[in-house]
C-alpha cells in the first residue's frame, strides 16, 4: 500500500508535468526519440536531447532537421526559444525530471536481440540519477527487458526502483511518413513496475499528447503488446506474400484479389505482397519473440514460419527478374537493370533493412549491372559499400536498361513515363495499377 510519502511524491512530479515545469529528457535523438523530444518541447516543457552521434546534436543546436516526420520550422522555432536543447554530456540528466530512451535495439549477426544500446544509455544515466525522477523505455524489445535488465542496471544507482525513483515502459509506435497518425496523435500504451510508477509514465504522456493513454499491469504487458503489433503484421504480410507466389504459378492477379477481398466491411484487413520487410520493427521484432520463448521451451512455429516466407521474398523478386530477362531473350548476367526506390517504405528517405537493397545484392550476385533512381535517397551504404542515385530518371536511362524493377511505390516518379521507355517492368509494389498499356508490366 503507498504510504503518504509516496503519495506526496507522485503529486509532486504529477503537478510538475501538470505546470509544465518538469525538465523533460530524451535518450537517443533517431526517428523516435526527435520527434517525441520535439512534442515535448513543443508542449511548453524545457527538453534536453542527448546522443552519442555529435553530428545529430549539432544539427539539433542548429535547428536543422534530420527526420522526414519533423516540421522543419517547428525544429528551428522549440531551439530557438531555448525549449530543446542537445547534448552529448550526460551529466545535464541530473537536471532531468523524466528521461525517456529511445535507441536502437537491432538483432546481431546470429539474429538475436542486441540491447547493448539500452545497456549503455542506462549506464550513463546512473551516476546523475536522482530520487523522485521517471525513466521510461521506449525501445521496442522483448517481454521482461525493463524489470529483468534495465531495471537492475539503474538500481546500482543506489536508489530504488518504486520508492525512489520511477520506472515504465511504452513502447514507441511511429509510423514514418503516415500523413494521419504522428507521435501526437497516436494512442499511448503505459506498464510501470509499480502502480504508482504506471500513473507517473500515463501522467507524462498525458501532459504531452493529443491521443488516449492506455494503462497496463507491468511493463512486460507493454512489451509484449509492442511483439504483438508487429507479429501480427508480419504473420499477415508472410501470408500474401506465400499466396502472391502461389497465385503467379496459377496465372492470377493476387493484386485484384486483394481487391475484391477487402470489399468485405467486417473481417478482412488488406496487406499487400512486397519485396520483403524493411523498417527497424516488422522484419525484426518477431526474433525477439522467438529468441525469449526458447527460454521457455517453445517454439513460435507460425511466426517462425512467416518470417521464412517474407526474409526469401527479395531472392525471389531476383528469380522473377531472371525469368522476365529470358522471355526477353536476355541473360541476368550481362544485362542492365535500374531498381525505382531503395526506401523500405514509400515516400520518405528511411532505407534500414530495405527489400530493395537486398533485391540488389541478389541481382549483382548474378553478375547484372544494377543502377538505382530514388528522389529521397541520393545514396546508401550497405556492407561498406556506398550506392549513388541516377540524378534524373531520363528516357535514355530507362531505355538503356534491360529491365526496369519498381521496389518502392513513390507518388513523385512518373511511371506513365517510366511504361512508354521501359523495354520490361516488373512491378513488385503495384505502383503502375492505374496505367492502362501494360504490354511491358508484370506484377509480383
Amino acid at each position: 500500500m503507498i504510504n503518504l510519502k509516496e503519495k506526496q511524491v507522485i503529486n509532486n512530479l504529477k503537478e510538475k508535468l501538470i505546470n509544465k515545469t518538469a525538465t523533460l529528457g530524451v535518450v537517443g535523438l533517431g526517428y523516435v526519440g526527435l520527434p517525441l523530444a520535439v512534442e515535448k518541447a513543443k508542449a511548453g516543457f524545457k527538453t534536453i536531447g542527448f546522443d552519442v552521434q555529435e553530428s545529430k546534436v549539432e544539427m539539433v543546436k542548429l535547428g536543422e532537421n534530420y527526420i522526414g516526420d519533423v516540421v522543419n520550422e517547428d525544429l528551428a522555432a522549440i531551439v530557438k526559444s531555448g525549449l530543446l536543447s542537445a547534448t552529448t554530456n550526460f551529466d545535464q540528466v541530473a537536471k532531468a525530471d523524466c528521461v525517456c530512451i529511445c535507441v536502437p535495439t537491432p538483432l546481431d549477426e546470429h539474429q538475436q536481440p542486441d540491447t547493448s544500446y539500452i545497456e549503455a544509455s542506462a549506464k550513463s544515466i546512473v551516476p546523475y540519477m536522482h530520487k523522485d525522477m521517471l525513466i521510461v523505455l521506449e525501445s521496442t524489445t522483448y517481454p521482461g527487458t525493463t524489470e529483468e535488465l534495465l531495471k537492475p542496471i539503474l538500481e546500482t544507482s543506489g536508489l530504488k526502483c518504486g520508492e525512489d525513483f520511477f520506472l515504465a515502459f511504452s513502447p514507441e509506435r511511429v509510423d514514418p511518413g503516415n500523413l494521419i497518425y504522428k507521435t501526437k496523435n497516436t494512442p499511448k500504451v503505459v506498464g510501470g513496475i509499480t502502480p504508482q510508477c504506471t500513473e507517473v509514465g500515463a501522467a507524462l504522456y498525458e501532459s504531452i499528447l493529443e491521443a488516449p493513454i492506455h494503462k497496463v499491469s507491468s511493463p512486460a504487458i507493454a512489451e509484449m503488446e509492442k511483439i504483438l503489433e508487429n507479429t501480427y503484421r508480419n504473420i499477415n504480410i508472410g501470408l500474401v506474400n506465400e499466396l502472391a507466389i502461389l497465385s503467379n504459378k496459377m496465372g492470377i492477379n493476387f493484386w485484384e484479389v486483394i481487391d475484391a477481398a477487402k470489399s468485405k466491411p467486417y473481417g478482412f484487413q488488406a496487406f499487400y505482397p512486397g519485396p520483403g520487410l524493411g523498417g527497424h520493427c516488422i522484419p525484426l521484432d518477431p526474433y525477439y519473440l522467438s529468441w525469449k520463448a526458447r527460454e521457455y521451451g517453445f517454439h513460435t512455429s507460425m511466426i517462425e514460419s512467416s518470417m521464412m516466407v517474407n526474409d526469401r521474398m527479395p531472392e525471389y523478386c531476383a528469380e522473377r527478374a531472371s525469368k522476365i530477362l529470358n522471355r526477353h531473350k536476355k541473360a541476368m548476367n550481362g544485362s542492365r537493370v535500374l531498381v525505382l526506390g531503395v526506401t523500405y517504405k514509400q515516400d520518405m528517405a528511411d532505407y534500414r533493412e530495405s527489400p530493395a537493397i537486398r533485391v540488389i545484392e541478389q541481382i549483382e550476385k548474378e553478375g547484372a549491372e544494377v543502377v538505382y533512381y530514388d528522389p529521397y535517397v541520393q545514396k546508401y551504404r550497405e556492407r561498406g559499400n556506398v550506392k549513388h542515385s541516377e540524378s534524373e530518371l531520363t528516357a535514355n536511362l530507362i531505355e538503356g536498361s534491360d529491365l526496369i524493377i519498381v521496389t518502392a511505390a513513390h507518388t513523385n516518379v512518373d511511371y506513365s513515363f517510366v511504361q512508354q521507355h521501359a523495354k520490361a517492368i516488373f512491378d513488385t509494389k503495384n505502383a503502375m495499377k492505374d496505367l492502362k498499356n501494360r504490354e511491358n508490366i508484370e506484377l509480383l
